[in-house]
């Protein structure tokens, strides 16, 4: 069985086709996927598609991105968490690739999730994007490693791969790491500890090469982890069984 560790099936254009997007993981052996919230307003409706369907599971979190919205305190994060289906905190972090000027409050919202997380003992889903000695510092100074958690959509450097794993923290590979142009990145999944790597599609984003450019879904976290193992020359059924078993490591709130 694959696991998409990072989604957003209840956004819209993924929501209306849950059917046949549920239909396609069957087909693939995508046996559950983990829908990542982004904001609070949305919250209760990721909730109620979560409910309804036992492959998914639910984070709780307000994106870096998000700029005008509900600004979630520690006491908002910790209650929503107690639902059984919520299984991670995030996603969080830094963006200074899409907003500029005084990012004061993107950091003071990204220690609160990982205050939260430290309360509730659940993992961390980091975001980072040209930020990353800002983030790596907010982790250390706050104690993130308590938490542990995982780095997702990762698109860093070597370096940064190492000084989140002495964390304690997971890397995730999305479609990012087929695009020819990856080569970067390619090499740091080649060097990557088996039992530290994640899969995720970042869906209805990146869709992997050979669907790049079209509509990305859970099920095609598949050619994720076909790139993995052919970049360290093994078996996909290697990459399947240790991002799995590293999945439920970390997300250890669902019974498996």
């Amino acid at each position: 069985m694959f696991v998409d560790s990072h989604c957003h099936v209840n956004f819209p254009e993924l929501a209306a086709q849950m059917p046949d997007i549920l239909q396609k993981m069957n087909t693939n052996s995508v046996g559950k996927a983990l829908c990542v919230s982004v904001n609070l307003p949305d919250w209760p409706d990721l909730i109620n598609l979560v409910e309804q369907h036992e492959a998914l599971y639910a984070s709780v979190g307000v994106h870096p991105d998000y700029e005008d919205t509900i600004e979630p305190t520690v006491e908002d994060l910790v209650e929503r968490s107690h639902h059984p289906k919520v299984i991670a905190i995030g996603e969080t972090g830094l963006d200074y690739y899409r907003l500029s000027g005084d990012l004061s409050w993107q950091r003071q919202r990204f220690r609160r999730h990982i205050q939260a997380a430290k309360q509730t003992k659940l993992p961390l889903i980091i975001h980072t994007r040209a930020s990353s000695e800002d983030t790596l510092n907010i982790m250390r100074e706050e104690g993130a490693q308590e938490a542990r958690g995982v780095m997702h959509c990762f698109t860093e450097s070597w370096e940064v791969a190492q000084a989140s794993m002495d964390m304690g923290f997971y890397i995730s590979f999305s479609g990012i790491v087929t695009f020819k142009k990856a080569t970067e990145l390619q090499e740091v999944a080649r060097r990557m500890p088996l039992d530290r790597i994640l899969i995720e599609t970042d869906s209805p984003y990146l869709a992997p090469v050979p669907h790049r450019g079209k509509l990305n879904d859970p099920s095609k976290v598949i050619h994720v982890a076909e790139m993995l193992a052919s970049l360290r020359n093994v078996k996909v059924s290697e990459i399947e069984e240790a991002s799995t078993l590293n999945f439920f490591n970390l997300f250890n709130k669902i019974k498996h």
